[in-house]
């Protein structure tokens, strides 16, 4: 082999112990270092959210609070599961879950009347639990799980 071969040579196992190096050092992080909980972005002028959570979990409510509204239009009642609301408006199949991510779904349906509400693992400020009924008016409350005496969500 020439001189110049071992350069290379010597060149590239240089450059992959570098980078085997980089791959195989887990990085340190201190909780200085740690990434910052970003900051919520309204979705909409008037976005009553306070956090990715609560944004997801007000849609959820939305959708169920409209999907009730249209399948008594049709019904002549209101769905007594969410399971009878599959198909109706946007209401979807894979919403008949009530695990949404940080918040769990309460359902309690009657014809003429029903109750959602979503819970979260952790109550807090940025995740509220909300109530919502026939009326259509969803309630929030940082403190307890909401009900219809909870201020409403504007």
């Amino acid at each position: 082999m020439t001189k110049t071969s071992h350069q290379i040579i010597a060149l590239i196992l240089t450059a992959a112990a570098s980078l085997f190096a980089q791959q195989s050092e887990p990085a340190a992080t201190t909780p200085a270092q740690a990434a910052p909980e970003a900051t919520y972005t309204a979705k909409f002028n008037g976005d009553p959210a306070k956090s990715e959570a609560e944004s997801a979990a007000l849609a959820y409510m939305r959708v169920v609070v409209r999907a009730q509204k249209q399948f008594n239009k049709q019904y002549g009642h209101f769905a007594t599961s969410l399971n009878e609301l599959v198909h109706t408006g946007s209401f979807t199949k894979r919403m008949v879950d009530p695990n949404r991510g940080d918040y769990k779904v309460g359902f309690k349906g009657k014809k003429d009347s029903y109750i959602v509400t979503m819970m979260p693992k952790l109550l807090d400020a940025t995740h509220r639990s909300f109530y919502a009924d026939e009326d259509g008016k969803i309630h929030a409350d940082d403190s307890k799980p909401a009900d219809a005496d909870s201020p409403v969500v504007r």
